[in-house]
């Protein structure tokens, strides 16, 4: 199957009807990605097919729970979810934060050529992170436990704001752990093709 066969019909059987020139820019970002991956090695994921499901569907799966205008991808990577989220939510602001340097040059060179007015890139650890705002809505999806994102972002995230926790399996010794001054909902996801469990993980302070 094509890659925009992929694409377009997993995004059909999520429900997200995005507009053709958003398709062909989320392809470019994986082609992109594809074309670094080779010389820096920023994911374990070689086959662009796997890479729709794994990296561009996955990330589009938390769009519904993502509360605006200002959103952080806290060790966002080569740029997941950020760069697909910022795409679909161009009225949304996005800062990118990761503090491995190979990484911020390719997603900075990526929200370069995909043209992202929507994006920021930073590159620094996120306990040292002091932004001029805070944050809407915080998200993470390769980061260590639930307790400990909250500990090191907890600075980062706005009043009345909330924490997306993106995960596998179903957390829960990592929702034990979640201080009681904070309430957490998980949420199944659904990516179609892929076989493997995905949650996430929504937590707001109470």
């Amino acid at each position: 199957m094509r890659l925009e066969q992929r694409l377009h019909k997993g995004l059909q059987d999520m429900g997200l009807a995005l507009p053709q020139a958003t398709e062909a820019r989320l392809l470019d970002y994986l082609r992109l990605l594809e074309k670094w991956n080779r010389a820096y090695n920023l994911t374990a994921v070689r086959d662009p097919q796997e890479m729709v499901g794994r990296h561009l569907l996955d990330s589009l799966t938390v769009m519904p729970y993502v509360k605006g205008p200002r959103v952080l991808d806290a060790g966002t990577g080569p740029g997941l979810p950020g760069i697909p989220l910022a795409l679909t939510l161009p009225e949304l602001r996005f800062t990118l934060l990761d503090s491995n340097a190979k990484k911020t040059r390719f997603v900075t060179q990526a929200v370069h050529e995909l043209g992202l007015a929507n994006v920021a890139v930073v590159q620094a650890r996120v306990e040292q992170f002091q932004p001029p705002e805070r944050f809407d809505t915080v998200i993470a999806r390769a980061f260590a436990s639930i307790p400990d994102m909250l500990a090191a972002t907890r600075h980062l995230c706005a009043n009345g704001g909330r924490w997306l926790a993106m995960k596998g399996v179903f957390p829960q010794e990592e929702l034990a752990g979640i201080p009681a001054d904070y309430a957490a909902e998980a949420k199944s996801l659904k990516i179609p093709g892929l076989a493997a469990a995905r949650h996430v993980v929504i937590i707001e302070p109470r």
